[in-house]
């Protein structure tokens, strides 16, 4: 098992943010894993798992042990009468894996097309967009202990999802965070498929085309062109997406704050409470578009910091100057709502 030393992590994470593993072990399979803990210096030592690198944020050199999520394979392992049980290796690319299914005849993930980062790391955030959520799509998983070396296989409710979140974002005798890494999910395809409209974005594509009882390509195509219009390519503008969880808050909340600002985005869930576009508290804020150093909001959606430059010529943003970026924004929508923002990335 090589062990590599002194590795850029810049064209790892999509902020493009400049720093280096001090060690880094690329995992084509949970045997790799297996083989590397066999060796007691390795075995004790701190542990970060990096799949696409979409969902961190470096605020300097990393060094724990990193272990690149190199799992690939794409398969069908079952059918039944009620649904399509698909398997992906952790390593593969989410997006890839939507475009597969569909290009099989397995809709079902076609909300969720364009989303970056690989397939392991879906289930550790609860990806989601557009009414479908990782978890609704969800059958099980296989991991790797990181202590052990032992495989184990969590269904939906082990996982513990929530609300872009899961065992794998926790410490604590029940969390899994820097614990375990995910070598292959599989998922639950729904028979027979029923679109999942329902979104302003996607109904503004029905009116626009004439189209109301669109097919799963299309719905992919539809939802590609939203987010293309919507957010920044990582291979061109540096960001990691949303970075911000949309708050969820009481109806009395939401009465007060509808009081003062009547034009705030939101949506009643059914359990009662009510979910705020945290975009729009940004933007109110006065954010959309500002700079400071060398990390931004973007210019088409508040949610979205960006890296204003490419890093490659060391004029990017560094991971400090992003996370005062977003401090300075936690606390301005504080100021002004009453709400902390939660970032969604994970701090590295």
């Amino acid at each position: 098992m090589l062990v590599e030393k002194n590795v850029s992590l810049q064209g790892m994470n999509t902020f493009r943010i400049v720093a280096k593993a001090q060690s880094l072990v690329r995992v084509a399979s949970h045997q790799d894993v297996q083989e590397l803990l066999q060796n007691p210096h390795w075995r004790d030592w701190p542990k970060r798992v990096l799949g696409g690198g979409s969902n961190i944020v470096l605020t300097g050199d990393v060094e724990p042990l990193v272990l690149k999520s190199e799992v690939m394979g794409l398969r069908l392992l079952e059918e039944t009468d009620k649904a399509l049980i698909v398997e992906a290796g952790g390593g593969e690319s989410w997006h890839g894996l939507v475009r597969w299914t569909l290009q099989q005849g397995y809709p079902g993930l076609e909300n969720m097309a364009l989303i970056p980062g690989t397939v392991g790391a879906a289930p550790v955030q609860n990806i989601g967009a557009y009414g479908v959520e990782l978890q609704d799509r969800f059958h099980s998983l296989d991991a790797v202990d990181l202590q052990t070396g032992e495989l184990f296989t969590l269904d939906a409710a082990q996982c513990g999802f929530g609300y872009r979140d899961s065992v794998f974002k926790h410490t604590g005798r029940m969390g899994l965070k820097d614990r375990a890494m995910i070598v292959r999910v599989r998922l639950s395809l729904p028979k027979p498929w029923k679109p999942v409209l329902g979104y302003a974005d996607l109904e503004r594509h029905m009116e626009q085309s004439g189209n109301h009882a669109p097919d799963a390509w299309t719905i992919y195509d539809w939802v590609c062109d939203v987010r293309r219009s919507k957010l920044p390519d990582p291979e061109v503008v540096g960001n990691a997406g949303s970075f911000f969880k949309n708050p969820t808050v009481t109806e009395e909340q939401c009465q007060d704050i509808i009081a003062r600002d009547p034009k705030v985005v939101h949506y009643r869930l059914d359990n009662g409470s009510v979910k705020l576009a945290a975009g729009w508290l940004i933007d109110a804020c006065g954010w959309k578009g500002k700079t400071m150093g060398h990390a931004g909001v973007y210019e088409k959606q508040a949610l979205v910091l960006v890296n204003r430059g490419s890093g490659y010529d060391g004029n990017g943003a560094t991971g400090g100057e992003v996370m005062t970026l977003a401090k300075a924004i936690q606390t301005s929508v504080y100021e002004r709502f009453g709400i902390m923002l939660e970032p969604e990335p994970m701090v590295w």
